[in-house]
């Protein structure tokens, strides 16, 4: 059929990109000693594509049984079954256990998208973000929109600042939210072009909930690079994107009411860029405490792979075969 066709086209694509050895071996030293015996079923799942997994978002705002049947046949169950601290009856997605991605929806104009495709792990930080009705959202670092469309999936914000500095990403954002959000609601989302560093200048102590989904090293696209001079330039440069992953979390803090909370993600296993900078800022700020999320670590263990030994309000999800979500890392904090 030609579902299979495409699919078989697309897998043959996946098949054909070449592991950047550079990449490689720059992580296999790093993780060996970070992640221990847990990086050699990591490394398994980043480095075979054919057996990465794609979750199916549905979209309320399009809902359709048809679709929820359609998944049940190919074998998709819910992916949030256990009782969660925060999980908005509206928020509808579901996985299953074998690879391979679901057909992607063409972006016709105006007509919404019935789903969003994504790793099921970028759930994990809107739901520890916990949005209500009426609150003011900023997301930092919003392209290419899916984190943005989930949080709408749970709650109406009174406002909802999406924001994403690179103007082709923006626009990349733009149109993400144009596809699943209808009209009246999506006058109350603000999409913006500015720097996350002077956000806090601009707004200060204006929301009551922060998303910071990080630009970081992303593992799995990086492995596939390209260009090994791009790839050895990224390398080089790795060790700057903490500090603007630290820039991006001050403004953030500035920018968020007293009481308000933040949730800080990134899609790197590396600590550096995960841990380290929390710790930073947690020791930095003396208005900004932890808050504890391991009940929601408890809660999703069925279907995701966790790290061992992290802090009470962090997770680092690991992929597995089976289970190939991730890497995704959360932290939650709070003014």
């Amino acid at each position: 059929s030609f579902f299979h066709l495409k699919l078989e086209n697309k897998t043959k694509g996946k098949l054909q990109r070449q592991i950047c050895q550079v990449v490689l071996n720059h992580f296999e030293k790093q993780y060996t000693k970070e992640l221990g015996d847990a990086w050699t079923g990591v490394r398994d799942v980043l480095t075979h594509p054919l057996c990465w997994q794609y979750a199916v978002l549905f979209n309320k705002f399009s809902w359709s049984l048809e679709l929820e049947n359609t998944l049940c046949l190919k074998g998709y169950h819910p992916l949030f079954q256990e009782t969660l601290p925060y999980l908005p009856a509206s928020l509808k997605c579901y996985i299953s256990r074998t690879p391979g991605r679901f057909p992607a929806q063409k972006h016709q104009p105006g007509k919404l998208k019935d789903y969003y495709l994504l790793n099921a792990a970028s759930l994990l930080p809107v739901l520890a973000l916990e949005v209500k009705d009426g609150e003011e959202v900023l997301d930092v670092c919003a392209a290419p929109g899916g984190k943005s469309v989930a949080i709408l999936q749970c709650a109406y914000p009174g406002n909802f600042h999406c924001n994403e500095f690179d103007s082709l990403r923006s626009r990349w954002l733009r149109q993400t939210l144009e596809s699943f959000i209808p009209t009246p609601l999506i006058n109350s989302v603000t999409v913006s072009n500015l720097d996350g560093r002077w956000i806090g200048d601009l707004n200060p102590e204006l929301y009551d909930k922060i998303l910071v989904d990080a630009p970081c090293s992303n593992d799995r696209s990086w492995l596939f690079s390209t260009d090994i001079h791009q790839a050895t330039l990224r390398l080089m440069q790795r060790k700057e994107l903490s500090s603007l992953q630290l820039q991006l979390l001050r403004s953030a803090v500035k920018a968020l009411r007293p009481g308000g909370s933040l949730v800080y993600s990134t899609c790197t296993l590396s600590k550096a860029e995960n841990s380290d900078v929390i710790n930073l800022i947690l020791n930095s700020c003396s208005n900004i405490l932890p808050v504890d999320i391991s009940d929601m670590g408890k809660a999703v263990s069925q279907e995701f792979t966790l790290l061992g030994g992290t802090q009470q309000h962090e997770l680092l999800v690991l992929p597995e075969k089976g289970k190939a979500w991730g890497p995704m890392y959360v932290a939650k904090l709070k003014k």
